[in-house]
């Protein structure tokens, strides 16, 4: 074991760059479970074969074995739901009430231009890569850029990208908007990256109230005829559901199956605010959910019952919301959420069994990502996107249970490199490709754009805060009985 030690230890980036690769890792992440003794294949950017390391040795013997011990092969996480261009005012909405879409993220997004909009897509690419995701479900953005700039940060950095184009007709920065003008640009969005590696286009509407019953049923509508996915906000937070419940005299989700909006090609992001009922709509029309539990714990009214939707067969993935790109501490929040919020009241002490958050951070998030059968586990004919992640750390030494120790014990620096369609983007957490670096050194000068956005803070920053909170508990001095003159 010591050679194998020392022969990973001289390993570089450039051990990667042929055209097939065999790899032998300590373990490898198969939907069962953790396997020692296998290796796989790899080649054209998808895995070609999973087998036993000797048996695959045998059989290609033109191939040089790359051994990797201590190394866990596993899928890259999904992320179901992402906004890529709102990566520049991250910090900006820590400590801030709900709904900060309308205060902070619409006057951000409208200020950015074209070379913004890329920066920042790339900036939050890079994010996610680092933090084990190799796909990120992009719920569009609200600048007038053209998406282009997103897609071209996808593929610089290798992130593979759902890519939402948003169809709104009814309010948000530009008002009324023309429907059939949207649709045909929608149906441009739709075509124009068909045989892209990385992208996949997929449809939007912000949140159902932003838009006409007839832009709302014919974006599902083409999305379903595209085999793509239809995105919307849904009962995340509670003014949405009383704007919904005055405006319709029904809930947001009560209304997009009203009107047939809801189906297998839809993907709902938070779905926290649910009743009985609309889960049984969920769960009839198949429509998936992007279960988004830091954004509760950070922003949210309550926490979606994920257990609950896992008992009824909906169909959900995890997401980040563009809260915290770290796959592995996502995991940790689902798992947690559930326990705090359902699992304690109840006396379940297992609250998903460790399995079920890996599973939906991977296989059964592609599904609901609309990536089923092409990313999202470890098989022959899927995409090669995976992680090697170091398991020689004090968290993970000794193992008992290798798939709870990943969702509570992992974290992304050991995420040794990320792969997606078999190439190499990042080696020890930067890219092998391109300049990390100097893309943080643009991003540092081009974000003062930031403060030219009408951008509306309820709260203080936490330095504004705690002198304002020592300001107030600071006993006052009293007046002396010398110095009292009524």
């Amino acid at each position: 074991m010591a050679m194998f030690h020392a022969a990973y230890s001289s390993l570089t980036p450039d051990a990667f760059a042929a055209e097939r690769l065999l790899l032998l890792p300590e373990e490898v992440l198969l939907s069962d479970g953790c396997h020692s003794g296998k290796a796989v294949l790899i080649a054209d950017g998808r895995f070609q074969e999973v087998d036993d390391a000797e048996s695959l040795i045998q059989r290609h013997p033109d191939l040089s074995p790359i051994t990797l011990p201590d190394q866990l092969l596993m899928p890259g996480f999904i992320d179901t739901h992402h906004h890529l261009t709102q990566s520049l005012g991250k910090s900006l909405v820590c400590g801030e009430p709900s709904e900060i879409f309308k205060r902070i993220w619409v006057p951000l997004e409208g200020s950015l231009d074209e070379e913004l909009l890329q920066l920042s897509a790339k900036l939050a690419a890079l994010e996610a890569l680092r933090g084990g995701f190799t796909t990120a479900v992009d719920a569009g953005t609200r600048s007038a850029a053209d998406t282009a700039s997103i897609a071209l940060a996808a593929e610089e950095t290798g992130l593979r990208c759902v890519l939402g184009f948003i169809c709104n007709d009814q309010g948000g920065t530009t008002g009324k908007q023309d429907v059939k003008q949207i649709l045909n640009r929608a149906e441009h969005h739709l075509i124009r990256w068909e045989g892209n590696k990385l992208i996949k286009p997929s449809l939007a509407i912000s949140i159902p109230e932003a838009a006409s019953d007839t832009m709302l049923h014919a974006t599902s509508a083409l999305c379903a005829e595209a085999g793509t996915i239809f995105q919307t906000h849904v009962n995340e937070h509670l003014q949405a559901v009383e704007r919904s419940l005055v405006a319709r005299r029904q809930r947001p989700l009560e209304h997009l199956y009203s009107i047939g909006a809801l189906g297998p090609q839809t993907l709902i992001a938070h779905a926290t605010l649910v009743t009985p009922d609309e889960l049984n709509m969920l769960r009839d029309t198949d429509t998936a959910v992007a279960f988004n539990p830091v954004a509760s714990a950070w922003k949210g009214n309550a926490v979606a019952p994920a257990l609950q939707m896992a008992a009824l067969g909906i169909r959900f993935g995890l997401g980040t919301d563009g809260t915290r790109s770290d796959a592995f501490r996502l995991m940790d929040a689902a798992e947690t959420s559930q326990r705090l919020a359902f699992g304690l009241s109840t006396g379940d002490s297992s609250c998903g069994g460790g399995w079920r958050w890996l599973e939906h951070a991977s296989r059964s998030a592609a599904d609901a990502a609309g990536l089923k059968g092409l990313t999202g586990e470890i098989a022959p004919g899927m995409a090669a996107d995976f992680l090697l992640v170091d398991l020689a750390v004090p968290e993970m030494t000794p193992t008992w249970d290798r798939i709870w120790e990943l969702v509570r014990y992992a974290n992304r620096d050991q995420l040794t490199a990320v792969f997606t369609n078999g190439r190499l983007r990042l080696w020890q957490g930067w890219p092998v490709e391109w300049d990390g670096r100097a893309l943080l050194r643009n991003i540092r000068e081009a974000a003062v754009a930031v403060h030219q956005a009408p951008i509306y803070r309820v709260h203080p920053t936490a330095t504004q805060h705690r002198a304002q909170y020592r300001e107030a508990t600071t006993p006052q001095p009293t007046l002396s009985i010398e110095g009292y003159n009524p």
